[in-house]
């Protein structure tokens, strides 16, 4: 049995509208200018205000007579100082109408929460095998490291600021025990401030 075949070519795929092109082009434009920006959204007040309380808590954990006493007042402020850096960092995207979920956003975070968890992760084995002197150094480092990570998609002067956090680590790691707190005071207070003004005074806030 042979196959019927139409006497003409079926006609070619009508070519899409012009609109419809010239909407995905403006599409394929807007998500490459996203994808090449940076994330200038990282709040440089916000640093400040975290710098400050940072130097409060270094001198507040100085006056408690052990390490493990230290390291605790140092892991309470693990939890606000971080929501009061999101908050700035979320007002300053709100100000400048910037969405959170862009590309170079998303690029932030997946290169900064790697290096926290493992800070976290490892935090708490330290902790538990008595390692506490040890703490300090590590989460200078790996902050560091998160900072230089995340400040690759960010203004040049972000990453600098990590490379300072990994250097004061690296000094925690070979001084004397007794030098982590006023270390810790001085790279989590005086560099969050001393990096925050010049990020606000010229980004943005």
């Amino acid at each position: 049995m042979t196959s019927v075949r139409p006497l003409r070519p079926p006609p070619p795929p009508e070519p899409p509208a012009l609109h419809v092109r010239a909407m995905d082009n403006l599409a394929f434009i807007r998500d490459t200018m996203e994808a090449a920006g940076s994330f200038t959204a990282v709040s440089g007040w916000g640093m400040v205000a975290v710098g400050a309380l940072a130097a409060i808590v270094a001198v507040i954990a100085a006056q408690v007579p052990t390490a493990f006493g230290a390291l605790e007042v140092w892991l309470a402020s693990a939890f606000f100082l971080p929501i009061v850096m999101l908050a700035a960092i979320v007002e300053k995207a709100r100000r400048a109408k910037m969405p959170l979920l862009s590309g170079p956003a998303r690029k932030f975070v997946l290169s900064f929460s790697p290096p926290m968890v493992v800070g976290a992760l490892l935090t708490l084995v330290m902790y538990q095998g008595g390692m506490v002197a040890a703490i300090p150094g590590m989460w200078l480092l790996l902050y560091g490291t998160a900072v230089v990570a995340g400040g690759a998609f960010s203004v040049k002067i972000v990453p600098v600021m990590g490379l300072c956090f990994m250097a004061a680590g690296v000094l925690a790691l070979f001084s004397p025990a007794s030098w982590s707190q006023w270390i810790m005071g001085a790279a989590f207070g005086g560099l969050h401030i001393l990096f925050g003004i010049p990020i606000a005074r010229r980004h943005g806030g």
